[in-house]
């Protein structure tokens, strides 16, 4: 049976919900910068309260051995900006146990990262962490982040399988718009790019790619055109140069790169290459090539985002970036932004983001599911 909207269930009042979010946050000496997942996940929490649900709530910060694996106490500050809730120091056990005891109606609290226990990495009905919140006897299980589903883990994976399975307002939405990205794949235009290439080749097998980033580096390399400095860089990844260099036919490559020349912004045609400095951001001609594609489109056509096509935060290495979000503001077509980086820029640029279909809150899980690979999470899900 497959999992039903929460905000279809005629009645949450005194029911005990257990709700996986996402509220993964960059961390800076310690402290953490609040993401756009605080704020829409809260609209969840929010909707929960109101009906009457004692809510628990479980999310992560970092990776395991990483500096950003830090406790949730700040995140759960943040989110008191929006929502109110109690931060609780423990994933399970007797704090936990007494904190989930002492709810009333409309109460909820966030529990420490669930990446703090190694259950989380141990996926199975029968771990201590299931154990624990099974004899809970939580009504429902609410999976409100579709940004992890790419991820084998206990509390994706292993809840909604003893829990009934219900999916959040966040997880709602982005379904709906990585659905509509997936059926249309064929025929949609891709923008991609930013540093790390491995996160988006998966969808280098689509055409109609447009390639920035460092995906045009390795876009022009398998082309055969020696970039010179970032050209050595991209050689030593032959899995990647590979992938690319197979589907290049995909690819509308940019004819002209911006250099760093000495500090300063030089725009170069490709056969001034190859040089010895660093490549910051596609040229001006081809950002207004690209613009104008963008411009063209129609209101049935699909764009999806990832990546940034330039270092858009240093001085001068701009341009790419800002030209492409300013024509996807304009465009006709319907417009999927994904990636922290395209919420950063439309923030530098003044850009409004109710001028964008859809800005995602994930990354992986959805260039994964584009791409037609199978999410644990959704599979857990019944999906």
């Amino acid at each position: 049976m497959k999992p039903i909207i929460i905000t279809k269930i005629k009645n949450l009042r005194g029911k005990k919900v257990l709700v996986r979010v996402d509220l993964n946050c960059t961390v800076v000496k310690g402290r953490v910068i609040e993401s756009d997942r605080i704020k829409a996940h809260a609209e969840t929490l929010k909707y929960l309260k109101k009906k009457g649900a004692k809510v628990v709530v479980l999310a992560h910060q970092g990776e395991k051995g990483g500096k950003d694996l830090i406790c949730l106490e700040q995140h759960a500050r943040l989110l008191n900006k929006y929502v109110k809730i109690k931060f609780v120091d423990q994933v399970f056990g007797e704090k936990a146990w007494e904190a989930m005891n002492s709810l009333k109606n409309g109460d909820a609290i966030l529990l420490d990262n669930v990446r703090f226990v190694k259950e989380e990495y141990e996926p199975s009905e029968d771990n201590g962490f299931v154990q624990f919140m099974k004899q809970e006897n939580f009504d429902y299980f609410v999976q409100d982040a579709f940004s992890v589903c790419h991820r084998n883990q206990t509390s994706v994976v292993s809840f909604p399988r003893v829990i009934t399975p219900t999916i959040g307002l966040v997880m709602e939405k982005e379904l709906e718009n990585a659905y509509k990205i997936k059926r249309k794949s064929k025929n949609a235009l891709f923008i991609l790019g930013g540093l790390k290439v491995k996160d988006v080749v998966s969808l280098i097998k689509y055409k109609n790619i447009i390639a920035t980033g460092r995906v045009a580096f390795y876009g022009l390399t398998a082309d055969g055109i020696d970039l010179g400095k970032e050209s050595k860089e991209v050689l030593k990844d032959k899995e990647n140069l590979k992938h690319v260099k197979d589907n290049i036919k995909n690819l509308i490559l940019p004819s002209d790169l911006a250099v760093d020349f000495n500090g300063r912004r030089k725009d170069t045609d490709l056969g001034e290459f190859p040089v010895n400095r660093n490549i910051f951001d596609i040229g001006k001609n081809s950002a207004n090539e690209f613009a104008a594609h963008i411009l063209k489109l129609k209101s049935t056509d699909v764009v999806f985002y990832k990546g940034a096509p330039g270092n858009f935060e240093t001085h001068g290495f701009d341009y790419g970036t800002k030209k492409i979000l300013n024509a996807l503001a304009k465009t006709k077509a319907y417009t999927i932004l994904s990636g922290g980086s395209g919420s950063d820029a439309l923030n530098k640029f003044g850009l409004r983001k109710k001028n964008f279909n859809y800005i995602s809150l994930s990354g992986g899980a959805l260039v994964r599911y584009i791409a037609g690979e199978k999410l644990p999470g959704l599979e857990a899900l019944g999906l």
